[in-house]
Order: structure tokens, then C-alpha cells, then sequence
């Protein structure tokens, strides 16, 4: 498999990193608090950056890039999914998730 997939799942992972971040700001308003708007915001802005990483990895097609760009995929989903979760559920065990993601 070519590194090149990791560019379109770095864009893809980044424009619904900017569709949930706008949805974060104008449609949570009324159904969470301020932390959890808070929790959202960090969400969306942690999956922007590493959706980054993940093209930039796609960039270079050396086996090491690729591993690192695939732990970003699972990271990013692990951290800003499993805040994303918190919010819309308010379960808050699902916040013992997010150091995974920081660890992947």
C-alpha cells in the first residue's frame, strides 16, 4: 500500500475536523455547557493539527512515515472521538479514552 492514502485521509479527516468545530460553535450552544463546548473545541482543534501530521506523513513514502501517519489516524480518533462521545453522551467515563489517544 502507498503512502498516498494517508494524504486523502489526513483531508478528509481535516475537513470534518472543521465541520465539527463550526457545529461545536454554533450548534452546541444550547445543549452543552461551557466545559464541555470547551472539550469540543480542543477536539476539533487537535484533529486540524494531526490531520496535518498525517498528509505531511503521506508526503513521504518511507515505511517509518507511514507507521507514524497510520498511529495518527488512531490517535486522532481515540482523543477527539472519544471527546466528541463526551459531549454528545455527557458519559463521562468516556474521558478515560482520551490518554490513549495521546499515547498512540
Amino acid at each position: 500500500m502507498s503512502a498516498r492514502w494517508l494524504i486523502h485521509a489526513g483531508a478528509v479527516s481535516a475537513a470534518v475536523s472543521v465541520a465539527l468545530g463550526a457545529f461545536g460553535a454554533h450548534g452546541l450552544k444550547s445543549f452543552a455547557n461551557e466545559k464541555r463546548l470547551k472539550a469540543w473545541e480542543t477536539a476539533a482543534h487537535y484533529q486540524l493539527v494531526h490531520s496535518l501530521a498525517i498528509c505531511i506523513c503521506g508526503c513521504i513514502p518511507q515505511r517509518p512515515c507511514v507507521t507514524a501517519g497510520q498511529l495518527f489516524i488512531l490517535g486522532n480518533a481515540l482523543f477527539s472521538g472519544s471527546l466528541y462521545a463526551l459531549v454528545l453522551t455527557e458519559k463521562t467515563y468516556l474521558g478515560i479514552i482520551t490518554p490513549f489517544g495521546g499515547m498512540a
